[in-house]
Formats: C-alpha cells, structure tokens, sequence
C-alpha cells in the first residue's frame, strides 16, 4: 500500500497513470493492481495499520539556508505520522538518502508521539538505503548488486530478512549493519561514484593532451 499527500499524484496512479518515466514501471504497477497486491491512498493512518514494514521513502532535497545540507522535514513529518497512527509492533524502514544519525532522531520523534497518546507500543528503526539510477530503477531494484539492512535488534533483522529472502536465489549480496552504518554506506556509495567520474575526466583530458583514445582507457 503506497501513501502520499499529494490527492492529484495519487488519483493519476489509481487510474493507472504512472507520475514519473521509468522503463517497466507501468507494467509493473499495473499488473500488480489487477492483482490486487498494490493499492494507492492518501489515508496515512491506513497506510500506517496496513503491514507490519511501513518505508518511508520520501524525498531529501537540500536545506535552503545550507545547500550543504539536506532538508529532512519531510522525514520528520512520516515519523511523526507514525507515531501518532501505531496501534502495534511494526518495523519503520528509512529508505531516503538521510545523514547519519537520522535514524535515531526518527526513533526519537515516534516515542515522543506515542507518549503524547499515552501508548507503550513496541516498534524498531531500520535503514533500507537505495543504489537505483533513473531510467534502471526497476531493473536495478529486481537484480541488484547489493542490499544493505541496518537494524539494531533481531525481530526487526527478521522482518527485514523475510521481505528480502526472494533475492536470496539470485544469490545477491545482502550486507546486515547497524543503522549508522547503513546510512554512512549510501553517502560512501555516493561519494565513491562521483570520484569515479571525477578520476575518468581528469584521466580523458591528460588522454586529450597525448593523443590516446579515452574509451579504450576507460574500457
């Protein structure tokens, strides 16, 4: 079940119009609703009773006032959400690009929501980073090269594993860290990508100089 704000966004994709351009995705969607294994709705509290793994996946642009920085109040208002629907154990999954230490400020904002109702419900914290590349996204997503679950006990490593387990038979590589790590990992796989890119240009302008053929190099 997929939950946004956004009425317009949500009404296009229950009448099976995709919002965003990703080869496969179209199919994918549609097939699964005629299936009925994948529904759209604007009720969060719904959304929120609906399974046992609530993913927040919500966007982290940069901060206006620090473009150095990402702006997380979108973060905040899915936990906040959470907190305040939670009626039992459940497992809150940041899959967002978030800077280390998210995971405990999100912990810390679904207890203070769950106080404020007067509740002892038990939940856990995970991180689920994403490695998917627009136009592959669903390709990237169905055969990955590694997938990485930070969790800081054994029921919510459990429930992690079991929402995985499929990938196990394409023998993918799944990586179990703690939440820091998780979250450290993403922006590591970032910054290694664009010193990759960084590296192959400072290498085709000394090729351009010589006289030697850059796409062999790079091959």
């Amino acid at each position: 079940m997929c939950i946004d704000i956004d009425a317009s966004k949500i009404d296009r994709l229950n009448s099976g119009e995709i919002p965003i351009y990703e080869p496969g995705l179209g199919e994918l969607v549609e097939r699964n609703m005629k299936a009925g294994r994948l529904k759209f709705s604007t009720d969060a509290e719904a959304g929120i009773r609906h399974g046992i793994a609530i993913f927040n996946a919500v966007g982290t642009p940069p901060d206006r006032d620090n473009e150095n920085k990402a702006d997380l109040k979108f973060v905040k208002a899915v936990a906040k959400t959470f907190g305040q629907h939670i009626n039992e154990y459940k497992v809150f999954i940041n899959k967002s690009t978030v800077p280390v230490g998210t995971g405990k400020m999100c912990e810390e904002i679904i207890k203070r929501e769950i106080y404020a109702r007067e509740k002892d419900t038990e939940f856990d914290v995970a991180s689920n980073p994403e490695f998917l590349r627009e136009g592959t996204a669903v390709q990237d997503f169905l055969s990955p090269d590694r997938i990485v679950l930070g969790s800081e006990t054994s029921k919510a490593k459990k429930i992690l594993d079991e929402i995985y387990r499929p990938f196990e038979r394409t023998h993918t590589e799944i990586l179990h860290t703690d939440i820091t790590s998780a979250e450290l990992i993403k922006y590591a796989a970032n910054c290694f990508l664009a010193t990759k890119i960084s590296f192959i240009n400072e290498i085709a302008n000394f090729s351009e100089i010589a006289g030697a053929n850059i796409r062999d190099i790079a091959k």
